[in-house]
Protein backbone atom coordinates (compact mmCIF):
# COMPACT_ATOMS: atom_id res chain seq x y z
CA UNK A 1 0.00 0.00 0.00
CA UNK A 2 0.70 3.43 -0.68
CA UNK A 3 -0.16 5.48 2.49
CA UNK A 4 -0.09 9.53 2.52
CA UNK A 5 -1.12 11.10 6.04
CA UNK A 6 0.65 14.41 5.91
CA UNK A 7 0.20 18.55 6.74
CA UNK A 8 2.50 21.35 5.22
CA UNK A 9 1.37 24.61 6.09
CA UNK A 10 3.20 27.66 3.93
CA UNK A 11 4.24 31.59 4.67
CA UNK A 12 0.75 32.94 4.09
CA UNK A 13 -1.36 30.15 5.83
CA UNK A 14 -2.07 28.24 3.17
CA UNK A 15 -2.22 24.30 4.43
CA UNK A 16 -1.85 21.29 2.93
CA UNK A 17 -3.49 18.07 4.87
CA UNK A 18 -3.72 15.13 2.50
CA UNK A 19 -4.76 11.91 3.95
CA UNK A 20 -5.22 8.69 1.60
CA UNK A 21 -4.28 4.97 1.26
CA UNK A 22 -4.47 3.31 -2.19
CA UNK A 23 -2.73 0.30 -3.56
CA UNK A 24 0.79 0.71 -4.45
CA UNK A 25 0.45 -2.05 -7.58
CA UNK A 26 0.82 -0.95 -11.64
CA UNK A 27 -2.66 0.97 -11.35
CA UNK A 28 -2.66 4.66 -11.98
CA UNK A 29 -3.93 7.10 -9.11
CA UNK A 30 -4.70 10.78 -9.85
CA UNK A 31 -4.55 13.59 -7.99
CA UNK A 32 -7.15 15.66 -9.80
CA UNK A 33 -8.18 18.90 -8.55
CA UNK A 34 -8.02 23.33 -9.54
CA UNK A 35 -5.06 24.90 -9.46
CA UNK A 36 -4.00 25.77 -5.62
CA UNK A 37 -5.74 22.43 -4.27
CA UNK A 38 -1.91 21.06 -3.70
CA UNK A 39 -1.56 18.54 -5.87
CA UNK A 40 2.28 19.63 -6.57
CA UNK A 41 2.73 20.28 -3.00
CA UNK A 42 1.44 16.21 -1.85
CA UNK A 43 3.50 14.90 -4.99
CA UNK A 44 6.86 16.70 -4.29
CA UNK A 45 6.74 15.72 -0.25
CA UNK A 46 6.34 12.06 -1.61
CA UNK A 47 9.42 12.45 -3.99
CA UNK A 48 11.32 13.51 -0.82
CA UNK A 49 11.62 17.08 -2.67
CA UNK A 50 9.94 18.75 -0.05
CA UNK A 51 9.28 17.99 3.34
CA UNK A 52 5.84 18.11 5.71
CA UNK A 53 5.64 19.43 8.92
CA UNK A 54 4.02 16.71 10.34
CA UNK A 55 2.75 13.23 9.36
CA UNK A 56 3.83 9.90 7.69
CA UNK A 57 4.73 8.24 4.55
CA UNK A 58 4.76 4.42 3.83
CA UNK A 59 5.51 2.74 0.79
CA UNK A 60 4.49 -1.15 0.98
CA UNK A 61 6.53 -1.90 4.01
CA UNK A 62 8.68 0.80 4.37
CA UNK A 63 8.64 4.05 6.10
CA UNK A 64 9.89 7.57 3.98
CA UNK A 65 8.81 9.93 6.72
CA UNK A 66 7.50 10.47 10.05
CA UNK A 67 8.58 12.26 13.21
CA UNK A 68 11.94 11.11 13.53
CA UNK A 69 12.75 9.81 10.40
CA UNK A 70 13.41 11.39 6.28
CA UNK A 71 14.46 9.18 3.21
CA UNK A 72 15.99 11.12 0.76
CA UNK A 73 14.81 11.63 -2.74
CA UNK A 74 17.77 9.49 -4.10
CA UNK A 75 16.84 6.31 -1.24
CA UNK A 76 13.25 6.24 -2.47
CA UNK A 77 14.17 5.30 -5.90
CA UNK A 78 11.09 7.35 -7.56
CA UNK A 79 10.81 8.52 -10.95
CA UNK A 80 10.04 12.02 -11.31
CA UNK A 81 9.00 13.19 -14.67
CA UNK A 82 8.57 17.46 -14.50
CA UNK A 83 6.42 19.15 -16.17
CA UNK A 84 8.92 21.18 -18.35
CA UNK A 85 10.93 17.27 -19.35
CA UNK A 86 14.16 19.01 -17.65
CA UNK A 87 16.31 17.65 -20.69
CA UNK A 88 19.74 18.86 -20.99
CA UNK A 89 19.82 20.50 -24.59
CA UNK A 90 23.34 20.47 -25.00
CA UNK A 91 22.88 16.91 -25.02
CA UNK A 92 21.58 14.01 -27.38
CA UNK A 93 18.94 11.73 -26.97
CA UNK A 94 21.19 8.61 -26.28
CA UNK A 95 23.39 10.91 -23.47
CA UNK A 96 19.95 12.63 -21.51
CA UNK A 97 18.40 8.71 -21.30
CA UNK A 98 21.75 7.31 -20.01
CA UNK A 99 22.39 10.11 -17.54
CA UNK A 100 20.84 9.13 -14.44
CA UNK A 101 22.10 5.22 -14.66
CA UNK A 102 25.85 6.57 -15.43
CA UNK A 103 26.74 4.61 -11.81
CA UNK A 104 26.16 1.25 -13.77
CA UNK A 105 28.45 -0.91 -15.46
CA UNK A 106 28.87 0.07 -19.16
CA UNK A 107 27.34 -2.81 -20.76
CA UNK A 108 23.80 -2.51 -18.08
CA UNK A 109 23.51 1.10 -19.44
CA UNK A 110 24.13 -0.05 -22.86
CA UNK A 111 21.17 -2.44 -22.46
CA UNK A 112 19.19 -0.51 -20.52
CA UNK A 113 18.98 2.60 -23.15
CA UNK A 114 18.40 0.64 -25.78
CA UNK A 115 15.39 -1.31 -24.06
CA UNK A 116 14.15 2.21 -23.76
CA UNK A 117 14.83 3.61 -27.34
CA UNK A 118 12.84 0.91 -28.27
CA UNK A 119 9.81 0.76 -26.17
CA UNK A 120 9.91 4.72 -26.49
CA UNK A 121 10.20 4.03 -30.46
CA UNK A 122 13.43 6.83 -30.63
CA UNK A 123 15.04 4.24 -32.93
CA UNK A 124 16.59 6.88 -35.73
CA UNK A 125 16.67 9.71 -33.25
CA UNK A 126 19.69 8.26 -30.62
CA UNK A 127 22.43 11.08 -31.81
CA UNK A 128 20.23 13.62 -32.43
CA UNK A 129 20.56 17.06 -30.27
CA UNK A 130 17.12 17.37 -28.08
CA UNK A 131 16.76 20.68 -28.88
CA UNK A 132 16.09 19.27 -32.41
CA UNK A 133 12.90 16.94 -31.08
CA UNK A 134 9.62 18.13 -31.23
CA UNK A 135 7.39 18.30 -28.21
CA UNK A 136 6.08 14.55 -28.41
CA UNK A 137 9.58 13.30 -28.76
CA UNK A 138 11.39 15.62 -26.02
CA UNK A 139 8.04 13.94 -23.52
CA UNK A 140 9.07 10.52 -24.81
CA UNK A 141 12.96 11.29 -24.46
CA UNK A 142 12.29 12.81 -21.00
CA UNK A 143 9.92 9.72 -19.68
CA UNK A 144 12.57 6.85 -21.27
CA UNK A 145 15.39 8.75 -19.01
CA UNK A 146 13.16 8.70 -16.08
CA UNK A 147 12.27 5.36 -16.29
CA UNK A 148 15.69 3.82 -17.19
CA UNK A 149 16.76 4.13 -13.64
CA UNK A 150 14.00 1.39 -13.21
CA UNK A 151 12.14 2.84 -10.39
CA UNK A 152 9.68 1.69 -7.74
CA UNK A 153 7.24 4.69 -8.18
CA UNK A 154 6.36 7.00 -11.22
CA UNK A 155 4.85 10.78 -10.41
CA UNK A 156 3.90 12.63 -13.43
CA UNK A 157 3.60 16.10 -12.56
CA UNK A 158 1.28 17.83 -15.50
CA UNK A 159 2.95 15.40 -17.64
CA UNK A 160 1.33 16.58 -21.25
CA UNK A 161 1.10 20.67 -20.44
CA UNK A 162 3.65 21.34 -22.91
CA UNK A 163 2.28 19.92 -25.89
CA UNK A 164 -0.18 21.37 -28.29
CA UNK A 165 -3.74 19.88 -27.97
CA UNK A 166 -3.35 17.49 -31.10
CA UNK A 167 0.12 16.01 -29.91
CA UNK A 168 -1.41 16.11 -26.02
CA UNK A 169 -4.37 13.58 -27.48
CA UNK A 170 -2.03 11.45 -29.45
CA UNK A 171 0.93 11.22 -26.68
CA UNK A 172 -2.17 10.37 -24.27
CA UNK A 173 -3.54 7.51 -25.83
CA UNK A 174 -0.08 6.09 -26.15
CA UNK A 175 1.56 6.28 -22.64
CA UNK A 176 -1.05 4.22 -20.83
CA UNK A 177 0.04 1.30 -23.21
CA UNK A 178 3.60 2.16 -23.04
CA UNK A 179 3.37 1.85 -19.59
CA UNK A 180 1.69 -1.13 -18.84
CA UNK A 181 4.50 -3.43 -19.19
CA UNK A 182 6.17 -1.76 -16.49
CA UNK A 183 3.64 -2.81 -13.52
CA UNK A 184 4.49 0.25 -11.33
CA UNK A 185 2.38 2.37 -9.10
CA UNK A 186 2.29 5.68 -11.02
CA UNK A 187 0.82 9.17 -9.46
CA UNK A 188 -0.50 11.36 -11.87
CA UNK A 189 -1.13 14.90 -11.23
CA UNK A 190 -3.63 16.70 -13.31
CA UNK A 191 -6.39 19.27 -14.03
CA UNK A 192 -7.68 18.24 -17.10
CA UNK A 193 -10.86 15.71 -16.52
CA UNK A 194 -10.19 14.20 -19.78
CA UNK A 195 -6.72 13.08 -19.17
CA UNK A 196 -7.53 11.71 -15.94
CA UNK A 197 -10.59 9.78 -17.82
CA UNK A 198 -7.92 8.51 -19.82
CA UNK A 199 -5.28 7.49 -17.54
CA UNK A 200 -6.71 6.69 -14.18
CA UNK A 201 -7.70 3.61 -12.47
CA UNK A 202 -8.64 5.68 -9.20
CA UNK A 203 -8.93 8.88 -8.48
CA UNK A 204 -8.58 11.55 -5.32
CA UNK A 205 -10.29 14.58 -5.29
CA UNK A 206 -8.42 17.95 -3.99
CA UNK A 207 -9.34 21.23 -2.98
CA UNK A 208 -8.04 24.05 -0.71
CA UNK A 209 -5.60 21.27 0.52
CA UNK A 210 -8.13 19.01 1.32
CA UNK A 211 -9.05 15.33 0.19
CA UNK A 212 -12.53 15.54 -0.68
CA UNK A 213 -13.33 12.18 -2.09
CA UNK A 214 -10.93 8.58 -3.28
CA UNK A 215 -12.23 5.99 -5.54
CA UNK A 216 -12.49 4.23 -8.85
CA UNK A 217 -12.44 7.20 -11.65
CA UNK A 218 -15.67 5.98 -13.03
CA UNK A 219 -17.33 5.82 -10.16
CA UNK A 220 -16.10 9.62 -8.64
CA UNK A 221 -17.06 11.29 -12.13
CA UNK A 222 -20.61 9.83 -12.11
CA UNK A 223 -21.31 9.82 -8.66
CA UNK A 224 -19.57 12.63 -6.67
CA UNK A 225 -19.88 12.57 -3.18
CA UNK A 226 -20.89 16.51 -2.66
CA UNK A 227 -21.78 19.67 -4.61
CA UNK A 228 -18.07 20.55 -4.24
CA UNK A 229 -16.89 17.43 -6.13
CA UNK A 230 -19.52 17.44 -8.57
CA UNK A 231 -18.13 21.18 -10.03
CA UNK A 232 -14.84 20.61 -9.99
CA UNK A 233 -14.75 17.06 -11.78
CA UNK A 234 -16.98 18.87 -14.32
CA UNK A 235 -20.41 18.09 -13.53
CA UNK A 236 -22.07 21.11 -14.73
CA UNK A 237 -25.49 21.53 -14.31
CA UNK A 238 -26.25 21.64 -10.37
CA UNK A 239 -29.65 22.83 -9.32
CA UNK A 240 -32.31 22.85 -6.66
CA UNK A 241 -34.96 20.46 -6.64
CA UNK A 242 -37.03 18.91 -3.48
CA UNK A 243 -37.11 14.61 -3.42
CA UNK A 244 -41.01 13.70 -2.76
CA UNK A 245 -41.24 10.25 -2.86
CA UNK A 246 -39.42 7.06 -3.44
CA UNK A 247 -40.61 3.85 -4.56
CA UNK A 248 -39.02 0.29 -6.68
CA UNK A 249 -35.55 1.90 -6.57
CA UNK A 250 -36.69 5.14 -8.23
CA UNK A 251 -37.03 8.41 -6.72
CA UNK A 252 -39.28 11.57 -7.63
CA UNK A 253 -37.92 14.69 -7.67
CA UNK A 254 -39.76 18.08 -7.86
CA UNK A 255 -38.24 21.47 -9.60
CA UNK A 256 -39.35 24.57 -10.30
CA UNK A 257 -40.42 23.27 -13.70
CA UNK A 258 -42.25 20.08 -12.80
CA UNK A 259 -40.88 16.50 -11.87
CA UNK A 260 -37.71 14.10 -12.86
CA UNK A 261 -37.54 10.92 -11.83
CA UNK A 262 -34.10 9.47 -10.71
CA UNK A 263 -32.55 5.95 -9.45
CA UNK A 264 -32.87 6.23 -5.71
CA UNK A 265 -29.59 7.23 -4.09
CA UNK A 266 -30.24 6.73 -0.64
CA UNK A 267 -31.21 10.44 -0.15
CA UNK A 268 -34.19 11.10 1.97
CA UNK A 269 -37.22 12.83 1.07
CA UNK A 270 -37.20 16.67 1.08
CA UNK A 271 -34.65 19.58 -0.08
CA UNK A 272 -32.27 18.12 -2.55
CA UNK A 273 -29.73 19.48 -5.09
CA UNK A 274 -29.72 17.73 -8.72
CA UNK A 275 -26.57 17.36 -10.69
CA UNK A 276 -26.54 16.03 -14.69
CA UNK A 277 -23.70 16.13 -16.90
CA UNK A 278 -24.08 17.74 -20.05
CA UNK A 279 -23.27 14.98 -21.99
CA UNK A 280 -25.57 13.00 -20.52
CA UNK A 281 -28.86 15.30 -22.10
CA UNK A 282 -30.34 14.57 -25.54
CA UNK A 283 -31.61 17.60 -27.32
CA UNK A 284 -34.10 17.51 -29.79
CA UNK A 285 -36.65 19.82 -31.79
CA UNK A 286 -39.78 17.80 -31.51
CA UNK A 287 -41.36 16.30 -28.38
CA UNK A 288 -39.13 12.48 -28.70
CA UNK A 289 -41.71 10.79 -27.68
CA UNK A 290 -41.12 6.99 -26.97
CA UNK A 291 -37.47 6.78 -25.67
CA UNK A 292 -35.36 4.95 -23.24
CA UNK A 293 -35.32 8.44 -21.20
CA UNK A 294 -38.00 9.19 -18.79
CA UNK A 295 -37.33 12.93 -18.09
CA UNK A 296 -38.11 15.44 -20.97
CA UNK A 297 -37.80 19.20 -20.61
CA UNK A 298 -38.89 22.24 -22.81
CA UNK A 299 -36.86 25.24 -22.88
CA UNK A 300 -35.47 28.27 -25.07
CA UNK A 301 -31.82 27.90 -26.72
CA UNK A 302 -30.12 30.82 -25.16
CA UNK A 303 -26.16 30.09 -25.80
CA UNK A 304 -24.60 28.32 -28.43
CA UNK A 305 -20.95 27.99 -28.32
CA UNK A 306 -18.59 25.50 -30.14
CA UNK A 307 -15.89 23.03 -28.19
CA UNK A 308 -13.63 21.30 -30.22
CA UNK A 309 -15.69 18.69 -32.30
CA UNK A 310 -18.81 19.45 -30.07
CA UNK A 311 -21.51 22.08 -29.15
CA UNK A 312 -22.34 22.98 -26.06
CA UNK A 313 -25.90 24.66 -25.95
CA UNK A 314 -27.69 26.02 -23.03
CA UNK A 315 -31.21 26.36 -22.58
CA UNK A 316 -33.38 28.17 -19.77
CA UNK A 317 -35.81 25.41 -18.56
CA UNK A 318 -36.64 27.62 -15.65
CA UNK A 319 -33.43 26.81 -14.29
CA UNK A 320 -30.36 27.16 -17.04
CA UNK A 321 -29.02 23.48 -18.35
CA UNK A 322 -26.16 22.63 -20.37
CA UNK A 323 -25.77 20.10 -22.92
CA UNK A 324 -23.40 18.77 -24.93
CA UNK A 325 -24.25 17.51 -28.98
CA UNK A 326 -22.19 17.13 -31.88
CA UNK A 327 -21.51 19.87 -34.45
CA UNK A 328 -23.53 17.81 -37.31
CA UNK A 329 -26.49 17.44 -34.53
CA UNK A 330 -26.85 21.24 -33.66
CA UNK A 331 -26.55 21.84 -37.96
CA UNK A 332 -29.27 19.21 -39.11
CA UNK A 333 -31.27 20.94 -36.40
CA UNK A 334 -30.84 24.35 -37.51
CA UNK A 335 -30.42 25.30 -33.86
CA UNK A 336 -30.52 29.13 -33.19
CA UNK A 337 -30.39 31.57 -30.24
CA UNK A 338 -34.60 31.51 -28.96
CA UNK A 339 -35.19 28.04 -30.76
CA UNK A 340 -37.38 26.24 -28.53
CA UNK A 341 -35.82 22.62 -27.85
CA UNK A 342 -36.57 19.48 -25.83
CA UNK A 343 -34.33 17.54 -23.89
CA UNK A 344 -34.20 14.49 -22.66
CA UNK A 345 -32.36 12.35 -19.72
CA UNK A 346 -32.25 9.09 -18.66
CA UNK A 347 -32.80 7.89 -15.03
CA UNK A 348 -29.37 6.75 -13.79
CA UNK A 349 -27.65 10.50 -15.27
CA UNK A 350 -29.46 12.16 -12.14
CA UNK A 351 -27.31 12.33 -9.36
CA UNK A 352 -28.53 13.77 -6.16
CA UNK A 353 -26.88 15.74 -3.26
CA UNK A 354 -28.17 15.85 0.05
CA UNK A 355 -28.93 20.09 0.93
CA UNK A 356 -26.32 19.98 3.29
CA UNK A 357 -23.21 18.14 0.75
CA UNK A 358 -21.36 20.80 -0.16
Amino acid sequence: MLNIDIKKTFPLGKTIQFKAEWPADGSWTTLFGPSGAGKSTVLRCLAGLERPDSGSIFFKDESWNDRKLFVSPQDRNIGFFFQDYALFPHLSVVQNISYGVSDLPASEIKKRVAEMIQTFGLAGLENRNVKTLSGGEKQKTALARTLCRRPRLLLLDEPFSALDAPTRLKYRRELRKIMAPFQIPIVLVTHSRAEALTLSDRVIVLAEGTVLQVGPIEEVFSRPASQRVAEIVGMENIFQGRVIEQNEGLVSIETCRGKLTALSQGVEVGPALVGIRAEDISVSRQFPGETSARNHMEGKLISILQEDCMVRVTVDCGFTLDALITKKSAEEMDLKIETMVYLSVKTPAIHLFPQSAH
